[in-house]
Formats: C-alpha cells, structure tokens, sequence
C-alpha cells in the first residue's frame, strides 16, 4: 500500500512539474505580464508616426456613444481591431494605449496558440516552445521590424499590419504542424475570419498560403470546405445582423479606387524594405530544390511529391509576405516563416550524413529568422533601456494619450518649435500651398508629435474657457486633420459618416451628401495651424462647401475653428471673424 501510495505521490509532482514548466504555462504567465502592465500606470517614449494610435480613441469613442463601423463612419482598416480595441479600453481604462492597440489581438491569438501549442506539446515538448517563445517575442513587444526614424521610440503606427503577421504565424503554424483534422480546420476559420475583419490585404495574403495547402496535401478538401463554410457562417451571421459585411466590402472597394497605383512600384518597395530576409529566403529555398532534385526525379508520387516540399512551402509563404508587404510603411514583416524554418531545421538530421548541406540549410534559416528577431528585441532595449533619462510630457487635458516620456532635447526643440510655427505660420503656408512638408519625415519627427500633443492640450484649455464664459457646449467636434482626439478627450461626440485616420488621396473619399450634411450640422470644427499643412489644406478643401454657414474664429495661436450659426448669440459677435 505505501509502496502504490508513494508511486502515485511520484507521479502526482512529475504531473505537476511537467504542468509547471509546459509551454502552456509559459503562456499562461506571459498572458498575466500583459495583464498587469495593463493595469499599472506606464509613460512610454514617444515614437515616430505615435499619433496613429489616437484613431483606436477615436474610433472607441464612436462607438462607445453608439455608432458602427463602417454603416456610421468610413474606416481605414477592418472593424474587428476597433471593437477588440474598445474591450480591452473597457477591462483596461487607464492601459498604455500602445500596449492596449497592440495586446488587444491576443483575445484571438492566445486561444489559438493554446490550442496550437497543447496539440504539438503532446508530440514534442521541444517543437512546443520553439514555436511559442518566436511569437510571444513578436506579441508582446509592440514594434515593427523596421526603423521609420533614428532615435528610437514607441511604435505607434503598423498595429494592425502586425496583427496580420501574428494572425498568419498562426496560420503558418497550423498547417505545419497540426495533425488534428477538426483543430485544423478550426484554426483557419478563426484565421481567415479574423484577417477578413482585420486587414483584407491579409486575407488575400492568407488566401493564397491555404490555396497551396490544399493542393499540396497539407489539408483536405474535406476540412477545407469545413472551414470555408465556417467563415461564410460567420460573414452571413454578421451580415444578417447588421449589414456589416456588404457595407465593408463597399468600403474596401472605395480604398482601393483610393490607392489603386501601380503594383511594380509597391513591390519593387517591399522588396527593397526587406531584402535581407528576402535574399535569405530565396538562397534556403534554391538550396532545398537543389537537395531534393534528384528524389524528385527518381521518385514517383506526382503532385504530392512535388507540392509537399517544405521548399516549395516555404517560397509561397514569402511571396504571400512580399505580397502583403507592398501595401504597408510598418510591421513585424515575414516573422510568419518561421514555423516552416523549425519544421526544416528539425528535418536537418535526416541529412547529417552530408554536414556540408546541413550546415549551409542551417545557417540559411538563422540568416533568415534571427536578424527579425535581433531587430525587434534591439529596438525595444534601446527604446525603454534608453528611456531612464527621459522626461514626461507636462499636459493636462490629454488623459492617457499623454502618457510619455521624451529625451529632454525633444522636449527642448517641441518649445521652441511650437512657438517658431505660431510666429512664422506664413512661412509653413507657403510649403503647404505646394503640397510639401517641412521635412520628408515630419510626421516621424519626435518634436511634431510632441508639439502636436501640447497645441491639444492648449486648445481644450481655450474651448473650455470659452464654454465656461459663455455657458454654451459644443457637443460635437470634428478636427480637419489626421486624427481626431478632441471627442475622446472632451467626452464629446464625433461627427457621423467622417473618415478615422484621415490621409487625402488613401483613406478619404469624395464627400457624399451624407458627409457634407454631418459636417454641416457639427457644433465646432478646428484646423490646426502649428503648422499649417497640405493634408489638411485639402481637407479643408474637400469640406468647404459645407462649412458655409460656419462662422471662423481664431481659436488661439495654433488653431483656427469653425463654430455653427447656432452659437453666435451665445459666443457674441467681438470674437466671431467672418469666413
């Protein structure tokens, strides 16, 4: 009986030291890391193009006063990003917006994963967590894999193309590795489903990785069809509920009309952007043909010989990569590839009897994989390591979207900048007037984004004085810029059926009646002038026929506003200039 009882007491703690150290633990205490940063208070450095993250607010800020994705304002990307944003806002108020933006997809990626990662566990402990801790790196450090500008700093903008590249990893992963039929499919309906409603980009990218999984074997027709008509679900369900689906896919037409030039060029970019891993990828895929030649050749099995190569796998999987790539400035690029590098390094034993191939295969996948690894972990050493001396912006209107820290240079140059554009806006007209901007990466510079900040935070001081002295309230607010952070901010409305994000020529289309009636019926509407810019000369442009009953006012140094008819009694006539 004690010898039973000790044998079970044995088993008992290797069950629970085997629990302990699994990769779903490892999971589980990362997921717990998120979680806790999400609830401490943090300042982050400020980063190039940081101002991207404002339209997660305002697209939360819409919706949390009742209005929908695509049927009540035009969106840039898909909807799914926007309501897991606003879920984890909700469970996570005073977040780090960028942590927030970034984090939110693991509501979708760390079921996955889990699901993924127990099924391989059971095979190989070893395969488990080299395919977690790669993606646990890329999911938990919010950067992209390329600089935008030289000092280093919070990556604001490419969350959602680095969603897709997460979204995929899974994907990738799945067809490598998951040798469950029903888990299988599973994963690429919550894949497909997913990229549809996040980035159709992606979904297009994904769209041709599972047409060459099904020819070469890696799911059946069967499971396929299974998935397929999942996804088709889920679009059908959506569609009968709200029309979501019909008015996105309308939306998505309008974007590309937006941005329908040339591929060459777009490709001719993405493969310049990422050349290192393209060349890498492309030697390790000629390498494998070259191995695998003469088997091909003295092999009968046709289709499924030929297409079941990882080399071939891998070499679709980077064009569905470059593919993607040709539509974004920023993401975790190609860091996808590389459940099908583990599964060749893992094959490598098959070969040790021809070191020198195995060698060259080996270092052809760390040439491939570490340098975005390398890359991702060095960009966020330099970014908080190098934050120990920073100092944190001084604001008081700005809630967390204030929440940084900047090199005291930054904060420097931001001061006098500021008071340079207010003095010499003539000076920045006259770029404007010529569709340039100060410098090729204003909207990177440190200082615009700081500054940008301050004049907000200024002119909700000004707009609150005003309400205060007059007794009014202007409870919808419209900003004829990038982005719109007032609402958020102010606890304000945002006008109806008004582009988030904000880019003319990309994501703002020729304004409809609609458009023109919601502008026209919005209580204030401000223009920034620190310093006036071609973006938002055209903004103006495109929304001036319904600024016409609008009374324009000089706000204060740094913004002119517009404010509707119905105020003038109440604002008095000594602060109103006509249009």
């Amino acid at each position: 009986m004690n010898v039973a009882f000790e044998q079970a007491s044995k088993a008992g703690r290797w069950h629970m030291l085997s629990a302990l150290t699994s990769p779903l633990a490892l999971l589980a205490v990362a997921l717990l890391f998120v979680f806790v940063l999400l609830l401490v208070p943090l300042r982050l450095p400020v980063g190039p193009m940081y101002w991207d993250i404002y339209i997660y607010y305002d697209a939360a800020n819409r919706i949390f006063d009742g209005q929908i994705p695509v049927r009540d304002f035009f969106i840039p990307v898909g909807p799914l990003c926007y309501y897991l944003f606003v879920g984890w806002l909700t469970l996570f108020p005073n977040g780090h917006p960028v942590l927030l933006a970034h984090w939110s997809l693991l509501a979708i990626t760390t079921p996955a994963m889990t699901a993924l990662v127990w099924h391989v566990d059971k095979r190989s402990r070893f395969t488990a967590f080299a395919l977690l801790i790669p993606f646990l790196i890329f999911a938990l450090l919010p950067f992209d894999t390329r600089d935008m500008y030289a000092y280093p700093g919070s990556d604001g903008f490419g969350v959602y193309n680095r969603q897709v590249c997460q979204i995929l990893y899974v994907l990738v992963a799945a067809f490598t590795f998951v040798r469950d039929r029903r888990l299988l499919a599973g994963l690429v309906a919550v894949c497909m489903g997913s990229l549809f409603f996040v980035k159709i980009t992606g979904f297009l990218a994904a769209g041709l990785i599972c047409a060459f999984a099904l020819i070469a074997g890696r799911i059946t027709l069967r499971d396929a069809l299974i998935a397929a008509v999942a996804f088709m679900a889920i679009l059908a369900g959506m569609e009968i509920s709200s029309g979501l689906v019909g008015g996105y896919v309308n939306d998505i037409i309008v974007l590309v009309g937006l941005n329908s030039g040339t591929l060459v060029p777009r490709l001719l970019r993405a493969l310049s952007q990422n050349f290192g891993v393209v060349l890498a990828t492309t030697a390790l895929v000629a390498v494998l043909v070259w191995a695998d030649w003469r088997k091909l050749a003295t092999q009968p099995g046709g289709r499924s010989s030929l297409f079941g190569r990882d080399s071939l796998w891998l070499a679709v999987v980077m064009l569905a990569g470059i593919l993607f790539e040709t539509q974004n400035t920023g993401s975790q690029a190609f860091f996808f590839l590389w459940p099908i590098l583990l599964a060749i390094l893992l094959k490598t034993g098959r070969i040790a009897n021809r070191p020198a191939l195995a060698l060259t295969v080996s270092a052809l996948v760390a040439a491939t994989a570490l340098p975005l690894v390398v890359r991702v972990v060095e960009r966020a050493a330099r970014t908080y390591v190098g934050a120990v001396r920073n100092v944190p912006l001084q604001e008081s209107n700005l809630k967390t979207l204030g929440a940084l820290n900047m090199r005291p240079e930054v904060q420097a140059r931001s001061d006098n900048m500021l008071r340079f554009y207010s003095e010499h806006s003539g000076l920045y007209q006259d770029m404007a007037d010529v569709n340039e901007l100060p410098n090729p990466l204003f909207y990177s510079d440190f200082e615009f984004q700081i500054v940008y900040l301050k004049t907000v935070d200024m002119a909700i001081d000004t707009i609150r004085d005003i309400e205060t002295r007059t007794g009014v309230r202007f409870g919808t607010i419209m900003s004829l810029n990038f982005v719109n952070p007032f609402p958020w901010l102010m606890e304000r409305s945002a006008p109806l059926h008004i582009t988030i994000g904000a880019d003319p020529g990309r994501t703002v289309p020729l304004p409809g009646s609609a458009e023109e009636q919601a502008v026209a019926n919005t209580d204030l509407i401000l223009l920034p002038t620190c310093p006036p810019t071609a973006n938002n000369k055209i903004l103006y442009t495109l929304y001036e026929p319904a600024l016409a009953e609008h009374r324009r006012f000089k706000l204060n140094q740094c913004y002119d506003a517009f404010v509707h008819p119905r105020f003038d009694k109440s604002l008095g006539l000594n602060i109103i200039a006509p249009n």
